[in-house]
């Protein structure tokens, strides 16, 4: 990459800087496809054009149709573009900030502290300790989506207390995942006692899903992810000091406290609404980061990042449209498809680097 640098001529752009400007154009051209694909397919499809005139303001042939990309499917294409944007940047914070390839939005256990707030709210069954849930529980999905952020809230505040006397961030990570499994372990054994129906719809939660949010919920998630997608780009110089190291950092008078603070901010707006409107999905912010790294061929946040974003949104998209077939009335589980695609992705990555270690070894 850095000889390709080098040997570039001086005149015109640099091949470098082409090539991340035709990966960032290529993700945003095929992102508006998909996001246009999202809504026009479905149970009832809808003509391309007449979905493309409902989104600039016009007015459907058929009345139905406007109804449909409307009230149905314009909320889900936008809350697949928006989570999967945070998902995949907050993998992208969370591998640079501890190191490690296998760290995701969900290793600090916000995923599964979103799962307790929400479980509390469908086990919860009134009476002095199950009052405040009880009430929740009466709000229906505004009391779900609360429940959730105030669980994913509760486990990140306890890893920043715990980070106050950890200097390493392997160790960070660690404690994040031993947390999450902790959390884990509490949600299975309230679904033990909870009613058949309830533990049904933990389990439906549980699988993940673009197609529950409504425009309500959008007011409300859109803000959240766009702060902490804001957040994230302003701390792109941070990132790349930290890339080679916490000390390294140090000696450039960066505050890694403070920007180790400021990462796991951003990572629990992004992650944590994520996770409360949609369910704990899975694999995009392990998988992303790394097929961003490889099409840009660096991992300089200035880029990383937004193309990051363009990405996730693509195969949030991508995985929105696999999960409900065409012409039919099935809904596949959001997970079961982001599984099939992310697992692959990190397989060859782990085997790829593997091969890189022993090539070095020899």
């Amino acid at each position: 990459m850095h000889q390709t640098a080098v040997s570039a001529p001086a005149a015109g752009t640099p091949r470098p800087v082409r090539r991340r400007l035709v990966v960032v154009l290529a993700l945003a051209a095929g992102t508006a496809v998909l996001f246009v694909l999202t809504i026009a397919t479905g149970s009832h499809p809808v003509p391309v054009a007449e979905v493309v005139r409902v989104l600039f303001g016009g007015t459907a042939e058929d009345p139905r149709w406007n109804v449909i990309v409307e009230q149905v499917r314009l909320p889900r294409a936008l809350t697949a573009t928006a989570v999967g944007a945070a998902l995949a940047v907050a993998g992208v914070q969370m591998q640079t900030l501890f190191r490690n390839a296998l760290a995701d939005p969900f290793s600090l256990g916000v995923s599964s502290g979103a799962s307790m707030g929400v479980a509390a709210v469908v086990v919860g069954t009134g009476g002095v300790a199950g009052s405040f849930t009880g009430d929740l529980a009466g709000l229906g999905r505004v009391g779900v989506v609360i429940a959730g952020s105030l669980g994913a809230a509760a486990v990140l505040a306890l890893v920043l207390l715990l980070s106050r006397w950890v200097r390493s961030a392997v160790t960070l990570l660690v404690i994040g995942v031993m947390i999450g499994s902790a959390v884990t372990a509490v949600v299975g054994v309230m679904l033990v006692y909870a009613r058949p129906e309830r533990a049904q719809q933990f389990v439906v939660w549980s699988l993940g899903s673009f197609g529950g949010t409504t425009w309500p919920d959008l007011q409300v998630m859109l803000p959240v992810v766009g702060a902490g997608l804001l957040v994230a780009l302003l701390t792109a110089k941070r990132l790349n000091a930290l890339l080679l190291g916490e000390d390294y950092a140090r000696t450039m008078g960066l505050n890694v406290r403070r920007s180790r603070d400021l990462a796991l901010f951003a990572t629990s707006l992004l992650a944590g609404a994520a996770t409360a409107f949609c369910g704990p999905v899975a694999f995009l912010g392990l998988a992303v980061p790394h097929l961003t790294r490889v099409a840009l061929g660096t991992s300089d946040h200035r880029a990383l990042i937004p193309a990051s974003m363009l990405a996730g949104a693509f195969l949030a998209l991508a995985c929105a449209l696999l999960s409900q077939p065409p012409g039919t009335d099935a809904v596949l589980p959001l997970n079961a498809i982001t599984s099939l695609f992310g697992a692959p992705v990190v397989i060859a990555f782990l085997i790829r680097s593997r091969r890189g270690v022993q090539g070095v070894a020899s």
